[in-house]
């Protein structure tokens, strides 16, 4: 996997909190777990004027524990699989056998927490557990291995949009709301627009160790485009979503800001695309384009009247 996403690892003489720290890649965690799981509690605050403060805590504790199970499992495993030594196999790439048990353990955890607030919430609550469960769990681990089946994006932006922003919301309201269905497509678009940008430099080696991504199944030059229709399409979202009454006006200032990054990717991989190093300014701007689009999405969200 390229290194915008890239947890080093922990050297030996680390305390435990070092190495567990060292395991969350704690920028991911910051723009794929917490953003869509904040934009649902703005659109209860700012829309459904409900808003439980300890109920969201909790939620929020379950998330960064789910994480730290991804995490834990998509290292544990890659390594396992020899992924990223695909070009250099005699590289030693140490992963601690703790490390699984960590994600066993941050799994398990996390679905009690899930299934303790699906008994205050509701039983979607529990859907939406075992839905972001499935994904997590299997996202590189046996015996489904979604990446390999060429469902890891899919996966990726139902978990990061929908479920996550739903789930988030219901926490509050305990009920579906479609027009928070169409704002979870913002967050989801563009994680998987993101998923699909950070394949890219990685093309042979996911090629050669059987992942059968978008990028692999299209070809790099492709999977640009994609990438770029998909962002797109996630910014446009909002501007949809505003002209039909659905969203708060304001929201269109968190579209205004994601453009001008979306248009830096556009630029930057241009002819960089086959060049993986030279690509990685076209993948940080689908970061941020991602990260500041989602995060001003839920504050103007949340301080609508």
């Amino acid at each position: 996997m390229s290194d915008v996403f890239a947890a080093p690892h922990a050297p030996a003489e680390q305390t435990i909190v070092m190495k567990v720290a060292s395991v969350v890649r704690y920028r991911f965690f910051l723009y794929a777990g917490l953003l869509p799981y904040f934009l649902g509690g703005a659109w209860a605050y700012g829309v459904e004027k409900t808003f439980n403060g300890s109920v969201f805590l909790l939620g929020l504790f379950g998330i960064f524990l789910s994480v730290i199970g991804v995490e834990s499992f998509n290292e544990y495993y890659d390594a396992k699989m020899g992924t990223d030594r695909v070009f250099n196999p005699d590289a030693e790439e140490y992963i601690p056998e703790w490390m699984f048990s960590l994600g066993v353990t941050a799994f398990a955890v996390a679905a009690s927490i899930g299934f303790y607030l699906a008994w205050q919430g509701g039983w979607p609550i529990v859907l939406y557990t075992l839905l972001g469960g499935a994904a997590a769990v299997w996202y590189v681990g046996p015996p489904i291995r979604w990446v390999y089946r060429g469902l890891g994006e899919t996966v990726i932006g139902l978990s990061y949009g929908p479920w996550m922003v739903l789930g988030s919301l219901h926490l509050h309201t305990h009920r579906f709301s479609w027009a928070a269905l169409l704002a979870s497509l913002v967050p989801g678009l563009l994680i998987t627009a993101l998923a699909t940008v950070n394949n890219i430099p990685d093309f042979h080696q996911d090629r050669l160790v059987g992942k059968k991504n978008l990028v692999v199944r299209l070809g790099r030059k492709n999977g640009r485009y994609l990438y770029l229709a998909m962002s797109a399409l996630g910014l446009l979202t909002i501007p949809l979503g505003v002209a039909t009454g659905l969203f708060p006006s304001l929201t269109l200032l968190a579209a205004a800001a994601g453009v001008p990054l979306w248009i830096i990717s556009l630029r930057a991989g241009a002819t960089t695309w086959d060049t993986p190093r030279l690509f990685m300014p076209a993948i940080r701007a689908i970061v941020q384009c991602y990260a500041l689009t989602t995060f001003l999405f839920a504050v103007f969200t949340a301080i609508s009247k």
